[in-house]
């Protein structure tokens, strides 16, 4: 009997300890690079009531929009929309900007040239293909929270 509760415990002992190793850690793909928006997420919430998204699929243009962010924390932004004459793209503006990226918090804060204030954001996922970033919308309210989640595909240069 004693050596059938030694053989259970030595087996609860390895199945507690696993076959993990430190080899076993989950590398997360980088932020930097470029990034083509396909939707956004805007949710709103107001103090005591319920949160309210709306998703914005964007157009073919809209669709040409980049994000680039560098590894040396800096980044832009080129927004592309369609123009008064049907199946006509263009250039609407051109943002530059620096950021950080802390990987622990996941939090990103965007410093826009000519904005005094920063953007801060959140990455929601990351990986290869795929990254979504919650960037907090500034309100007038202090009882209105926004948040604008876009999700992007990373474009292979």
């Amino acid at each position: 009997m004693k050596k059938l509760a030694l053989l259970f415990a030595g087996l609860s002992l390895f199945a507690a300890t696993g076959c993990s190793s430190d080899s076993d850690t989950v590398l997360e793909a980088p932020l930097v690079g470029t990034w083509q928006p396909l939707k956004e997420v805007v949710t709103t919430v107001e103090v005591g009531e319920d949160p309210v998204s709306n998703t914005i699929t964007y157009t073919d243009c809209q669709k040409q929009t980049r994000w680039f962010f560098s590894v040396d924390s800096k980044g832009a932004k080129t927004n592309w929309g369609d123009t008064a004459t049907p199946g006509v793209c263009a250039i609407l503006s051109d943002i530059k900007f620096n950021y950080t990226y802390d990987k622990d918090s996941k939090s990103v804060q965007m410093k826009i040239q000519g904005v005094v204030e920063p953007q801060n954001a959140k990455v929601v996922t990351l990986d290869n293909n795929t990254l979504n970033l919650a960037v907090r919308e500034e309100t007038q309210d202090p009882t209105v929270f926004q948040t604008r989640t876009y999700t992007f595909r990373r474009v292979v240069q």
